[in-house]
């Protein structure tokens, strides 16, 4: 480390410390916050502050919210009968930019039993017919998918989850064969 620069190769390992950024890249986003736009620098730490004070879990779901219960929970429009399990709250913004869902959500980061009692309330206050689990394809998320199922086995629900195979565009030669063999079992009629 250069003498005198300590706190530069701090904020560098600060940025290098975040999720997919590596070290060129972190030294590129200091370089320019110190060096370029310190008005960013200050912004970037005054959003950073804000959202660490304000910004927490939903009450109800376990979405990210900056009240008790979020804005997906409190939305009037949304079909109480659908919900969609997630396990990560990011997960929810990637599904409502799609546009396809219309119903409410549920976030299980971890299988404990308190949220489990959490979700059998959602469903009974919220009078769910159907669950889609949008957690991404693995032998172990099948493994959580089935506990889950077993945990909800005396309401009446009809249990779905995402779709996966072959993604558009991809050619046959650039899928890996748990994907193929997955989009063949679970292949369509047209």
């Amino acid at each position: 480390m250069n003498r005198g620069l300590e706190k530069f190769y701090e904020l560098v390992e600060a940025f290098e410390s975040l999720p997919t950024i590596g070290k060129k890249s972190a030294l590129r986003l200091a370089y320019h916050i110190v060096m370029n736009d310190n008005y960013c620098g200050i912004k970037l730490s005054h959003s950073i502050e804000n959202a660490l004070k304000n910004i927490t879990k939903c009450k109800r779901c376990g979405s990210m919210s900056e009240h008790e219960i979020c804005e997906f929970c409190l939305d009037e429009s949304r079909d109480n009968e659908k919900l969609c399990i997630v396990q990560s709250a990011k997960d929810i913004f990637i599904i409502e930019d799609s546009k396809t869902f219309d119903g409410r959500y549920f976030v299980i980061d971890e299988l404990e039993i308190d949220k489990i009692n959490l979700l059998q309330k959602f469903i009974i206050n919220n009078s769910v017919k159907s669950i889609l689990f949008a957690i991404t394809p693995s032998i172990a998320n099948d493994a959580f998918i089935l506990f889950i199922e077993s945990k909800l086995k005396e309401y009446d629900l009809q249990f779905t989850k995402i779709a996966q195979g072959v993604p558009t565009g991809v050619s046959l030669e650039n899928v890996d064969i748990l994907s193929l063999s997955k989009a063949i079992q679970s292949r369509v009629e047209i």
